[in-house]
């Protein structure tokens, strides 16, 4: 069973790595932020902004608010800048934050029903699974711009989670 203090545990983790990236791509150029790289969402500016927005739609839907408007196809777009999607990054990491510390283990066993634009229709699945798909689309499109800085021949912090700071008694 999905826990309160694995989704805590988990948004630290995810603002944690994400406080890494800001700190990277702030002194990258617009042309190696854009530059396609061969990933799935092509740059790294594609790639953070697409898990922006998958975070801002996946909490609309935990949270039974209105998704954003843009749609998958713009996700690689959703914020113009660097510094546009260092703000909002910020804002997201402290509002699922916030949100993992409300979470209660009755809501996480309830099932969460959506549109999804993706698929074109309803669905309908257990949320705690959600939540856990949730947390692993972040590690994984972070893994990729891992990847893609670490062959620019930068050094992003590590990313295993034991090496959190102030992890906790979880470890």
């Amino acid at each position: 069973m999905l826990t309160r203090e694995y989704c805590i545990t988990m948004a630290r983790y995810n603002a944690w790595q994400n406080r890494g990236l800001r700190k990277l791509l702030q002194d990258m150029s617009p042309a190696d932020l854009h530059k396609d790289r061969g990933a799935f969402f092509g740059s790294i500016l594609g790639t953070v902004n697409h898990l922006l927005w998958a975070d801002t739609v996946w909490m609309a839907r935990f949270e039974g608010k209105a998704a954003p408007k843009a749609a998958m196809e713009d996700s690689t777009t959703f914020q113009p800048t660097a510094a546009a999607w260092s703000g909002e990054r910020f804002r997201m990491d402290g509002h699922i934050l916030l949100w993992a510390e409300k979470a209660s283990s009755l809501d996480l066993m309830s099932t969460l029903t959506w549109h999804s634009g993706v698929l074109d229709a309803e669905v309908s699945k257990n949320k705690g699974a959600c939540v856990m798909h949730f947390f692993n689309h972040q590690t994984h499109h972070r893994g990729q711009v891992h990847g893609m800085l670490t062959q620019m021949g930068l050094t992003p912090e590590a990313t295993d989670l034991f090496l959190m700071p102030d992890q906790g008694p979880w470890l």
